[in-house]
């Protein structure tokens, strides 16, 4: 997967390297050179020097004693969201792994000078895509220190390295001060990134909703997820201001373990069936812990056995790691953010996914059916200009995941940083046979928060049938690209709607052309005839013109069903009538119970109504009782429905 990651600016690491160590010269980065506009898009530090690692100490090394989270301090740039999330990647060995290619290749090798060339590489998931980023391994430094991401060992580098790679992709190191953990997640494993305000929740007061929330981020835990924390910080004065409990505000910690801890000593404890959710954490800076319950020193660890300390990891160290009750969590803590590795693998023990992924574009136009910039719903003039995505819900009811995320803007010296725009999307329920764009609003059965952040996600449970998502921008008028994930448990059949009608083709003029457009909206249906020895029947309902069909989902063990079923038909024949049948499904043979027929003239734009079922033909018959709600809409404006 990763040996096919496309190299960012075309610049190829394995060529760049032979070719320096064919000249026997140390790699220089024309895109990302040793300047002050790598390090800065407005302020400015004086005196920094850049240096490579050989001449910050005599025996450099990638990784000292391995890869571990105690490795990262946050340096002057506010990027602990950057530092938060490098901590979280430590302690996934498969994940670094794809993130720090070759990195045996790529250490340094005392008994093969020869082969070092002071280049490097790294691998991060941007906009759909794995991205291979060079650099060379000039870092900035004040009085022979690096200023910027550092490890505990001052001959340790991957951390100050693959944050260089992370501020080239940025445009400078400033571009990353006051970032968003989120994003750093999803651009090292490529996953989906969930955002949760544990205040607006009120988790801390609902102990059943808690208990789900701590299932929930084991289950991603356990799944090779990463995880990150914040508590909000309302001013600028609060910024990085120390509670009375050890924490700080507007910083980003990495969630580092969740468990059930085991509580008791001894053969004891495993008949007492108390456990305690807990989590662990871990601050940037690598100092200055929670001091409350189950921190480092507390008596509370004297209620767990030596052996279960010793599973947990238990350090009494200041080195900014430390356990807390979820309870806890939940009463400090404002934000987390569990960021998802979405498995679409069909050989895993764990639940697969199907992915659909999509690249769109909100783009301005000054005829409205070109246009694709019209702001979210709060338009309803131009909210339907903006680009339309159609699914497929194949079961009776799925859970969906759906993510966007608008492309990053690179921060220059002339523009400043690039500001995300605030989006989000709507999914609304339509037809079951569209094929072409919304051109009135239909049946809103989710919407995501509206936000200017990179990426929005939301999971909802949707029922069968086919729905519409449709991506905004908040205000109209915003051009920018997105991308488009779509998680379902069966294919969704995930594509964009592109035209406004049916296309004229040169067999239009021989065949014909639709002259009206009718929607067919099937309600209900009551006083269906019993079918079976329980006093029910299974129906569903068919709905035919002129040739084409649709069949909605049964609807099981019911004589008053809730169909809410919708199709669409472009006719050629405004006269011949749109048929809506009804049926029982049975296991050998499916039975008729009835039907309408409707005009759909054009002219006559129908509301609500209420009919009686007929037999075929429309011949009134003793035989059948019931009666079906339809609602039906036509035009000959194909762009009017």
């Amino acid at each position: 997967m990763f040996s096919s990651a496309k190299p960012y600016e075309n610049q190829d690491f394995s060529a760049l390297k032979k070719h320096c160590q064919r000249q026997k010269v140390l790699f220089e980065d024309p895109l990302f050179p040793a300047t002050d506009d790598s390090l800065f898009y407005k302020s400015r530090v004086q005196g920094v020097q850049w240096k490579r690692p050989n001449e910050i100490c005599d025996d450099p090394y990638l990784f000292v004693d391995g890869i571990s989270s105690h490795d990262l301090h946050q340096g002057h740039v506010g990027n602990c969201w950057f530092v938060a999330a490098c901590s979280s990647l430590a302690s996934r060995e498969s994940l670094w792994q794809k993130v720090i290619p070759d990195w045996k290749e790529q250490e340094w090798n005392a008994e093969k000078p020869e082969n070092y060339a002071g280049i490097f590489h790294f691998q991060f998931w941007r906009f759909g895509d794995w991205v291979d980023v060079v650099i060379d391994d000039r870092l900035p430094t004040l009085h022979n220190q690096l200023i910027y991401c550092h490890s505990n060992s001052k001959n340790e580098f991957w951390c100050a390295l693959v944050e260089k790679a992370y501020a080239k992709l940025a445009g400078c190191y400033e571009a990353l001060d006051g970032g968003n953990t989120a994003d750093a997640l999803v651009d090292f494993t490529g996953g989906v990134s969930e955002p949760i305000d544990l205040m607006e929740g009120n988790y801390v007061n609902d102990e059943a909703k808690r208990n789900l929330l701590f299932e929930q981020v084991l289950k991603v835990h356990n799944r090779g997820g990463l995880i990150s924390c914040s508590i909000k910080a309302t001013t600028a004065a609060d910024m990085e201001a120390r509670l009375d409990c050890g924490l700080v505000k507007g910083h980003a910690y990495a969630v580092t373990d969740v468990r059930k801890v085991r509580l008791g000593h001894g053969l004891l404890a495993f008949f007492k069936s108390e456990k305690l959710d807990m989590i662990r954490m871990r601050n940037p800076w690598g100092e200055r812990e929670w001091n409350g319950p189950w921190s480092d020193t507390s008596e509370e660890w004297q209620k767990v056995s030596k052996s279960e300390r010793e599973k947990l990891g238990m350090t009494v160290e200041d080195d900014g790691e430390f356990w807390m009750t979820f309870e806890d969590f939940c009463k400090y803590f404002t934000d987390i953010v569990k960021c998802r590795l979405i498995n679409t693998s069909y050989l895993s023990i764990h639940k697969t996914w199907e992915e659909a992924v999509m690249r769109g574009a909100w783009t301005r136009h000054d005829e409205p059916l070109k246009n694709r910039s019209g702001g979210c719903i709060n338009h309803k003039a131009t909210f339907l200009q903006n680009p339309q995505y159609a699914f497929d819900v194949k079961k009776a009811e799925d859970e969906v995941l759906i993510s966007i995320q608008q492309k990053p803007k690179r921060t220059s010296r002339r523009e400043g940083k690039g500001e995300n725009l605030a989006i989000g999307f709507e999914i609304h329920k339509v037809e079951l046979n569209r094929n072409y764009r919304m051109h009135t609003l239909q049946q809103q059965v989710a919407t995501s928060i509206y936000i200017n952040s990179r990426s929005i996600f939301l999971r909802t449970d949707l029922k069968e049938g086919r729905y519409v998502i449709i991506p905004t921008t908040f205000d109209p008028g915003h051009m920018g690209e997105f991308l488009l994930r779509v998680f379902t448990d069966v294919p969704a059949d995930c594509r964009e709607l592109t035209l406004d009608e049916p296309p004229r083709t040169c067999w239009s003029g021989m065949c014909g052309y639709p002259q009206v457009v009718s929607q067919v909206h099937v309600l209900a249906a009551a006083g269906l005839k019993n079918q079976d020895f329980q006093g029910g029947a299974d129906p569903y309902v068919i709905i035919k013109c002129e040739g084409k069909k649709i069949r909605s989902p049964v609807q099981k063990n019911t004589l008053a069903p809730e169909f809410d079923v919708k199709g669409l038909f472009y006719r050629k024949k405004a006269g011949q009538p749109i048929v809506v049948q009804v049926w029982n499904h049975n296991i050998i043979s499916d039975e008729f119970l009835g039907q309408v027929a409707l005009t759909g003239d054009p002219d006559d734009r129908l509301s609500q109504q209420t009919l009686h079922l007929q037999d075929k033909g429309n011949k009134k018959s003793s035989g059948i009782s019931g009666s079906i709600a339809v609602r039906l809409l036509s035009s000959s404006k194909l762009t009017n429905v």
